[in-house]
């Protein structure tokens, strides 16, 4: 894979996942736009990516719960590479993890404070439905681009505490994702999204079963967006792809 002269604009970008991308991405040629709002990791962490002298990695403050900030960050990656050839949302999380619920005070869904809950469709939803607004001007302008949105098996099985989550993640995987693909076709852009199973982005996640009896390495993800960025993935659009070492697959029993 070489993504010489390719720009790819990452949400999440300082740490987890969205990192990872943005060092492979790099490492391949391609020029990275880091989006995060932890500004101390992201400038660290852009900084040593451009210490490897691959891609440039350009770190860009952003909080994608306001639109105006994500056309900022839209703009000033127009301004410093011109284009726009993938977009990734990794930004997200399950607001009350995230938001440290105290689950004693707050036992049950309609028990935690709303704000929480808009916290995480803010973040998980809204922000991805941001970018798109903002990044597919870009890329019906260029006549082509690649949307990947970042969903979950959480969206699938749905979540009785989490409600924010999975709600968000269900959106992203066939609503926004199907949208984007059916609006971007005439343009040459295309939508993906890729929802992962349990990860090993946090320890807790090897509880997690699944048929493959453990949970991904952060790489295998990462491998799989690579491919859909790359000439070999281009046949793939509007489609949400499980990664979850067949959890989807398992019976209700076997998820106990």
């Amino acid at each position: 894979m070489n993504f010489k002269n390719k720009c790819a604009l990452i949400t999440g970008a300082a740490s987890g996942m969205g990192l990872l991308f943005a060092q492979n991405f790099s490492a391949l040629g391609g020029n990275v736009v880091m989006c995060d709002v932890n500004e101390e990791a992201l400038f660290d962490a852009a900084k040593k990516i451009n210490e490897k002298n691959q891609g440039k990695a350009e770190p860009v403050l952003c909080d994608v719960r306001s639109y105006e900030s994500v056309v900022s960050a839209t703009e000033h990656t127009v301004r410093i590479f011109g284009r726009i050839d993938v977009l990734v949302n990794f930004a997200g999380g399950t607001a009350t993890r995230v938001c440290k619920v105290d689950r004693e005070k707050y036992p049950e869904f309609p028990d935690v404070p709303i704000e929480v809950y808009d916290w995480g469709i803010d973040v998980n939803l809204k922000g991805p439905f941001y970018f798109a607004h903002a990044v597919l001007k870009v890329m019906r302008e260029q006549q082509e681009g690649l949307i990947v949105n970042i969903g979950s098996i959480t969206g699938a099985e749905g979540s009785a505490y989490g409600m924010d989550y999975s709600t968000s993640k269900a959106g992203l995987m066939y609503g926004l994702t199907k949208s984007v693909a059916q609006f971007g076709a005439k343009y040459g852009i295309r939508c993906v999204c890729v929802s992962p199973g349990p990860v090993l982005t946090r320890a807790a996640m090897a509880k997690m079963k699944t048929l493959l009896d453990r949970a991904a390495e952060p790489q295998e993800i990462i491998d799989l967006i690579l491919f859909l960025a790359s000439e070999k993935g281009q046949f793939i659009n509007g489609e949400n792809i499980m990664i979850d070492g067949g959890r989807n697959a398992m019976t209700r029993g076997q998820k106990q």
